[in-house]
């Protein structure tokens, strides 16, 4: 009996391992510019190619500096999709329709996302902006972290 109990929690304990370990993570960022004037650019990006963050990675210590060789050009993707998203100002300032048909296409990109498996894990965004009166330019970056399993 404790034989096939140990067997059995292997079992799981590997089964459970396999699971996690095919498990592959996807993001999508959504970039909408708060700029005034509606001057900004807004976006959906979604990368179509994986990189290898080890490949771009140097261990810094203070008896070792190994540096990676790699140029930073090499990091670049160059196959993304771009969904064009509108701007939350506009010449008289924010525009709610702007932030409503920006809402229905990010919704239609989860949406999506979940048809293919995909499941929304993590959200975080953030602001880049100044906030005074001399701030020209600013963004809403929002992450959208999907999971699922291979």
């Amino acid at each position: 009996m404790k034989k096939l109990f140990a067997i059995t929690c292997l079992l799981l304990l590997l089964s459970t391992e396999s699971v996690s370990s095919q498990t592959e993570y996807k993001v999508i960022t959504s970039v909408e510019s708060i700029v005034p004037s509606g001057l900004g650019r807004s976006r959906i990006i979604s990368a179509n190619e994986t990189k290898n963050y080890k490949d771009y990675t140097s261990t810094q210590s203070a008896d070792d500096k190994s540096r990676n060789k790699s140029d930073r050009g090499d990091i670049r993707v160059k196959g993304f999709d771009e969904t064009k998203l509108l701007n939350f100002y506009n010449i008289a300032g924010i525009r709610f329709q702007n932030i409503a048909a920006n809402d229905a296409l990010i919704t239609s990109k989860i949406n999506t996302m979940i048809e293919e498996g995909w499941d929304l894990a993590f959200v975080t965004s953030a602001v880049e902006s100044k906030g005074d009166k001399t701030d020209k330019q600013g963004i809403f970056i929002t992450r959208y972290i999907f999971k699922r399993n291979k």
